[in-house]
């Protein structure tokens, strides 16, 4: 009888307690920044490296299996339109900092341009981590983008709380430089959450 209730103990499946399946998840949204980092360093790819960093954070909540090698397959399949996007972006980013210079030279109506300029370009960059947060493969960039356009808007909440989370990059690289890696994964992850936040309203 105590044989069997031992062979019973050893047989049952141990279940992970909340916190560790909550640090694991932690971990691996360091480990995904890891690989967002390394798959934007050509410069023009980042859309792409963050689509795919959020594909395997969704897996990874499903307790669906993924690793380096689906991380890259997603990328290779993301970066097919992600390219174009990541330019705009870059050049996006050079006309607010024209703005900047504008202010800063003291032009008329310079202060007004110069604000404009830097909440589009918020707003830009909140729209594009919710469009990479949902993609999957064959999606096409314009739609996601189009979408989460019209989200970010809609939803001023998850688009702040996705604000929060690039804060914290901003200020992880202005203290720690190496910090600002990591913490992609974390900005990945709430654009995951907030995504799946405003699909469950």
């Amino acid at each position: 009888m105590a044989q069997s209730r031992a062979r019973a103990r050893t047989a049952a499946p141990r279940e992970e307690s909340v916190l560790a399946e909550r640090f694991a998840l932690f971990a691996e949204c360091l480990l995904t920044g890891l690989w967002i980092a390394l798959a934007s360093l050509p410069l023009l790819t980042y859309p792409a490296a963050f689509a795919a960093g959020s594909r395997h954070l969704r897996r990874r909540t499903a307790h669906e299996g993924g690793g380096w090698r689906e991380f890259w397959a997603d990328f290779r399949a993301a970066v097919r339109g992600g390219l174009l996007v990541g330019l705009a972006g870059w050049v996006a980013l050079a006309a607010v900092w024209v703005d900047v210079r504008a202010v800063r030279a003291g032009i008329p109506g310079g202060p007004l341009v110069g604000v404009v300029g830097v909440l589009a370009l918020i707003g830009a960059v909140v729209a594009g981590l919710r469009a990479a947060a949902v993609w999957r493969p064959g999606d096409t960039w314009r739609a996601l983008l189009g979408a989460a356009g019209r989200r970010t808007v809609l939803d001023p909440a998850g688009s702040f709380l996705l604000v929060g989370g690039l804060a914290v990059v901003v200020c992880s690289a202005w203290f720690v430089a190496p910090l600002a890696i990591p913490v992609l994964g974390a900005v990945a992850a709430a654009a995951v959450a907030v995504e799946e936040r405003y699909r469950r309203r």
